[in-house]
């Protein structure tokens, strides 16, 4: 199975660091403004909220894996509950690559798999480099058209 990208922790840390950051932030608003917010207090919690992130992205990357096989496309994600997905091509319409500010400044990109009868995206693989990206979208794809044909 094909692991991401290592770089993409350093995106999941820039995430695990907002939740801290607001935290912060209102505690010393809310200080600012007279409320009985203690800012050593608000300040122990973005801590807590930013390690607990920093946790995550390291069991989040460890478990991240995909896999091009021959009848779906095959992933397994989660830190407290474990996800293994399988998704046939024949339930493929279509397939983005997607790189949002942040991937694009650490040379990231993300595959966006859309199935038949969903509301929005099933499924995104993200931290690939631009060129695998592409690639696997190109591949993803074919097989998906493949597999339209073949079910006819």
């Amino acid at each position: 199975m094909e692991s991401l990208n290592p770089r993409v922790r350093l995106a999941w840390v820039a995430g695990a660091l907002v939740p801290g950051t607001v935290i912060l932030v209102a505690g010393l608003i809310a200080d600012r403004v007279g409320l009985p917010v203690p800012p050593a207090a608000a300040a122990g919690l973005a801590v807590a909220v930013v390690a607990l992130g920093l946790a995550a992205v390291f069991f989040r990357y460890r478990v991240w894996r995909f896999e091009v096989r021959d009848d779906s496309l095959y992933l397994v994600r989660g830190v407290l509950t474990r996800v293994d997905t399988s998704v046939p091509y024949v339930r493929i319409q279509h397939v983005d690559t997607r790189r949002g500010p942040i991937e694009r400044g650490l040379g990231l990109a993300s595959v966006v798999v859309y199935t038949a009868g969903s509301r929005g995206a099933d499924i995104t693989i993200p931290g690939l480099t631009p060129a695998r990206a592409s690639d696997l979208r190109e591949r993803l794809r074919e097989l998906a058209t493949e597999s339209e044909f073949d079910a006819v």
